[in-house]
C-alpha cells in the first residue's frame, strides 16, 4: 500500500495555485497572437514597404494588441474556469479536452462582444476565433493542464514494502 505524505499534496495544491492563472494567461496571449496575426493579418502588413501599412501595423500591435489582451483577460476567464475545473477535479490531462476547451470558450466568449456599429459585421471571423481558441487552449495545457489534479500525482513513486517472511535476495 502507497500512502502519500500529506506534505506532497499541499505543495502540489500550492503548485496549481500558481500554474492555472500562468496558464490561463498564456492562453491568452497566444489566443490575441493568433486574432493579431491571423485574422487582422499584421505581419505581412508590417514587412511591406509602404509606410503607412507600416505604421497601421505598429500601431495594432504596439495598442490594439495590449486592448485585446485585456478584453479577452476578463471576458474569456469564466467560460475558460468551467473546463479548468472540470479538469482539475477529475483531473483529465488530456491535450485534446484542454484544446477543446479553449475553443469552446473562446466561441462564448466571442458571442459575449456585441457588434462595433450598425452593420451587424462581426469584428473577427468564426474561424479565427476558433482557432485562437484552439491555440490558447493547447497552450494552457502545455503550461499547467498536462498535470491537471493537485490530488493525483503526476510522476508516481511506489513504494513496495519488504515482506518480512521472505528470505533476502540471494547474489548467484
Amino acid at each position: 500500500m502507497v500512502q502519500a505524505n500529506p506534505m506532497d499534496s499541499v505543495a502540489r495544491l500550492i503548485l496549481r495555485f500558481l500554474l492555472i492563472p500562468l496558464g490561463y494567461f498564456a492562453a491568452v496571449v497566444v489566443a490575441t497572437l493568433v486574432i493579431v496575426i491571423g485574422s487582422w493579418n499584421l505581419a505581412p502588413v508590417a514587412v511591406t514597404s509602404d509606410p503607412d501599412a507600416t505604421a497601421v501595423a505598429v500601431f495594432g500591435f504596439v495598442f490594439a494588441a495590449p486592448v485585446l489582451l485585456v478584453i479577452l483577460l476578463s471576458v474569456m476567464w469564466l467560460p475558460a474556469a468551467i473546463g479548468i475545473l472540470i479538469s482539475e477535479a477529475f483531473a483529465i490531462r488530456s491535450f485534446l479536452f484542454h484544446a477543446g476547451n479553449g475553443a469552446i470558450a473562446a466561441f462564448l466568449g466571442w458571442n459575449l462582444f456585441g457588434y462595433i456599429d450598425d452593420s451587424r459585421m462581426p469584428l473577427n471571423r468564426p474561424s479565427a476565433v476558433l482557432a485562437a481558441g484552439l491555440a490558447g487552449g493547447l497552450a494552457y495545457w502545455a503550461v499547467a493542464g498536462w498535470s491537471a489534479g493537485f490530488w493525483k500525482p503526476v510522476f508516481r513513486r511506489d513504494v513496495v514494502a519488504a515482506d518480512p517472511a521472505s528470505p533476502p535476495p540471494q547474489i548467484r
